[in-house]
């Protein structure tokens, strides 16, 4: 609505789900680069590059970058049942009992799966992944203790959290949210070196004009720095990613280099 009323067009979302967001990225990847196809591009698709080798685009090559979004951290959360109540609890349980505790995930190469693949990674523990067709089931069922644990965004999980039918051991940013101050960081509870949050962007098919793309920078830059938007972001845990469209392909780049590192070490696959 904002971007709309910014730049005086109608704004149609088309939702096109499907392989962790695969199917709509070769979607925008092919129309026409009139400016008039934009596509959100949020970091778990940067990260499905080195999880699905035949890949009919590359984030840097087939899109050009217009502006940045948000970043928002997960939170680990386990169900009550579990006997830990800190992040160095559920260590010592599941190196105590290798294989058995089970977590959720929203969709196997998703940033919930990431999140834990590099957790077990930092810390040594094995795990067996549950992934599910999106954030809702996976929730549900954690609630329900079909599943001992997950990394869930804020949105998700935070009404459960203070009600106390989930327990949050740490967030994944690199220090404590707003909204959680009591949770700590996961670097906080002990894992060092680790920090993960999901992203999101705008992008548009490669070869848009530069006039089009600064536009259009131009006037989510200002939509980014208006107090209503910074205040829904906070409102999910999150802070404004803050970037134009040259600082964007700065910042994909990079971010596609660490995922591939986090994806190596960690050998993550689709389940």
């Amino acid at each position: 609505v904002a971007l709309s009323n910014s730049i005086r067009q109608t704004v149609f979302v088309e939702n096109r789900g499907g392989a962790g967001g695969v199917i709509g990225a070769e979607l925008v990847a092919q129309s026409p680069a009139d400016g008039y196809t934009l596509m959100l591009l949020p970091s778990a698709l940067v990260a499905n590059a080195s999880l699905y080798p035949k890949l009919t685009f590359q984030i840097t090559r087939d899109f050009a970058s217009v502006s940045g979004l948000a970043r928002f951290p997960l939170i680990l959360v386990t169900h009550p049942s579990l006997p830990v109540k800190s992040v160095q609890d559920l260590i010592v349980l599941a190196k105590n009992k290798p294989g058995q505790l089970n977590f959720a995930s929203a969709g196997s190469g998703g940033g919930s799966h990431l999140a834990a693949e590099e957790f077990k990674h930092l810390t040594g523990v094995t795990m067996t992944h549950i992934p599910y067709k999106g954030t809702g089931p996976a929730v549900t069922d954690t609630l329900g203790g079909q599943v001992n644990l997950m990394f869930g965004s804020v949105e998700s999980v935070i009404e459960f959290i203070k009600s106390g039918k989930l327990r949050p051991l740490a967030v994944t940013s690199a220090k404590r949210i707003p909204v959680l101050p009591d949770v700590p960081s996961m670097i906080e509870a002990g894992v060092k070196g680790y920090e993960m949050e999901s992203w999101f962007a705008v992008v548009a098919p490669a070869g848009v004009s530069r006039p089009i793309v600064e536009y259009l920078s131009k006037e989510l830059g200002l939509i980014l720095k208006s107090q209503d938007y910074i205040e829904k972001v906070k409102a999910l845990g999150g802070e404004v990613l803050q970037l134009n469209a040259q600082q964007l392909t700065d910042f994909t780049k990079s971010e596609s280099v660490r995922w591939e590192k986090i994806i190596k070490e960690t050998g993550a696959k689709l389940d």
